[in-house]
C-alpha cells in the first residue's frame, strides 16, 4: 500500500475522487451528466488525453457501480479506489493504474454475481428493483451483466468505397471487428477519437450503435418514395435511411429540437446525402408518406450501459412521461401515413410500457393499421449481439 502511496497511481486516485465528489450531487437528477462530466474534464488544462481517457473510465465505472463505490466510499477512500480500478475496463489509459492499485487482485470475473462475491458487494443493487416487472431480462443473466458492462463502439460505413477509412484505420493502429449480419457496421476495438479522421471529415462514417443500425434492417423490405422521420433529433437513423433509400427516394426530418437539426443538416452536408429534407415546422394535415418513422423519446433504459447515470435518475415516474408522450406521438403522425404505408415505431427503452403496451393500445385505437406479418415487433436486448437495448414495431396501414 506504501508503494501505491508513492505512485503517479495515489496521485491519480485522488484527482479521481476529487472528480467522482464533484459529480455526485447531480448524479440522481441530471440526465445530461455526459456533457457535465465532459466539460469538467475540457476546463482542466493539466490533463492530457490520456489523462482524460483515464478519468473518463474511472468514473463511467464508477456510474456504473454507483451503490458498490458509494459503500466502499464511506468505509475508505483507498478501497473506493481501489474497487473502481478493479472494475474498470483494461484500456492503454488505464492499465498502469489498475496494476498500481490492484496488483495482487484477481482477474476481474465476467459476472456480477462473481464480481458482488469477491467485494462483499450486492449484485442487485446494480439494477434499480423497480425495473424488474418492466424488463425481466434485465435482471437476470446475460442481459444483466451485459446491461453492467462498458459499451463497445460501433460506426456505420456510409461510403461505397470504404478504402480510405479502412486504409486511415489500419494507419492508425485501430483494430476493426465487422459485423456478422450487417457489413456497413464495424466494431473499433480501440480508444480513438474518431471525429478527428479525415474520414469522418469526409463523412464516410458515423458512430451507431449496431443495435440502432439493425433496427430499419429488421422491418422487412422498405417502401421507396416518400419517409418522414418524425422524431429526427441529430438524425443517426435520417442519415441511413436515407442512404437505404437511395436517390429515388427522400426523407423529410422533422423534430422539435432546432439545435438537432442543424447538427442534421451538417451531417448530411458531410455525408453528401441529397435526399434529405429538414422541414422547419411539423408537415401539413393533408401531407402523406410510404413511410413514418417515429423513433420516439424514452427513457434511454436500454442505453443503460452506454448511459449508467440513468439507472439513477430513471423512476418509474420518468417513463410513465416518456409513455404519454409517446401515444401523443404515434396519433399524431400516424395519420400521415398513407393507405398501404408503413409505421415504424421504435425505443432505445427496454420498458414493455414504452414499447408493447404502447403498440397494443395504439392498434386497438386505430384498427386500420396491422403489425406486418413479415417483421413482427422486436426487443433486442443486449446481450444478443452486444450492443444497446431496443425495440421496434414495424406496422402497415390498411
Amino acid at each position: 500500500m506504501d508503494d501505491v502511496r508513492r505512485s503517479p497511481a495515489a496521485s491519480q486516485g485522488r484527482v479521481f475522487l476529487a472528480l467522482f465528489a464533484a459529480l455526485r450531487p447531480h448524479v440522481s437528477n441530471d440526465r445530461n451528466l455526459p456533457s457535465r462530466l465532459q466539460q469538467m474534464l475540457a476546463r482542466e488544462k493539466r490533463f492530457g488525453s490520456r489523462d482524460r481517457r483515464l478519468y473518463r473510465e474511472l468514473l463511467y465505472t464508477a456510474l456504473r457501480h454507483l451503490p458498490w463505490i458509494d459503500a466502499k466510499l464511506a468505509v475508505s477512500k483507498d478501497d473506493a479506489i481501489r474497487t473502481t480500478a478493479w472494475l474498470a475496463a483494461e484500456t492503454p489509459a488505464t492499465n498502469a493504474f489498475r496494476k498500481e492499485w490492484t496488483g495482487d487482485w484477481p482477474a476481474t470475473p465476467a459476472t456480477v454475481t462473481a464480481k458482488a462475491k469477491y467485494l462483499g458487494s450486492d449484485a442487485a443493487l446494480l439494477i434499480p428493483s423497480w425495473f424488474a416487472e418492466h424488463c425481466p431480462a434485465a435482471v437476470v443473466s446475460p442481459d444483466f451483466d451485459v446491461l453492467n458492462t462498458r459499451a463497445p463502439l460501433w460506426i456505420r460505413v456510409q461510403t461505397d468505397d470504404p478504402a480510405p477509412l479502412l486504409s486511415e484505420f489500419a494507419e492508425q493502429g485501430w483494430n476493426i471487428r465487422p459485423s456478422a449480419e450487417l457489413p456497413s457496421a464495424l466494431e473499433v476495438l480501440a480508444e480513438a477519437d474518431l471525429t478527428q479522421t479525415e474520414a469522418h471529415r469526409h463523412g464516410l462514417f458515423e458512430v451507431q450503435d449496431l443495435g440502432s443500425q439493425l433496427l430499419l434492417h429488421q422491418i422487412g423490405e422498405l417502401p421507396g418514395g416518400r419517409w418522414l422521420d418524425a422524431c429526427a433529433g441529430a438524425g443517426g437513423k435520417t442519415l441511413q435511411l436515407a442512404r437505404l433509400l437511395g436517390p429515388r427516394g427522400r426523407v423529410d426530418a422533422h423534430d422539435i429540437r432546432r439545435n438537432a437539426l442543424d447538427e442534421l443538416g451538417e451531417r448530411a452536408q458531410r455525408a453528401r446525402l441529397a435526399n434529405i429534407r429538414i422541414l422547419s415546422a411539423a408537415p401539413t394535415a393533408d401531407a402523406l408518406y410510404d413511410g413514418v418513422l417515429i423513433d420516439a423519446p424514452c427513457s434511454g433504459t436500454g442505453t443503460w450501459r452506454r448511459a449508467p447515470h440513468l439507472k439513477w435518475c430513471t423512476t418509474p415516474e420518468t417513463i410513465a412521461q416518456a409513455a404519454a408522450l409517446q401515444r401523443d406521438l404515434l396519433a399524431r403522425f400516424a395519420r400521415h401515413v398513407h393507405p398501404g404505408g408503413l409505421l415504424v415505431y421504435a425505443t432505445c427503452s427496454l420498458s414493455h410500457h414504452e414499447n408493447a403496451d404502447i403498440v397494443t393500445d395504439f392498434l386497438q385505437a386505430n384498427p386500420d393499421f396491422a403489425p406486418r406479418p413479415e417483421a413482427p415487433a422486436h426487443t433486442l436486448l443486449p446481450s444478443a449481439r452486444n450492443t444497446d437495448g431496443y425495440y421496434v414495431a414495424p406496422l402497415r396501414r390498411r
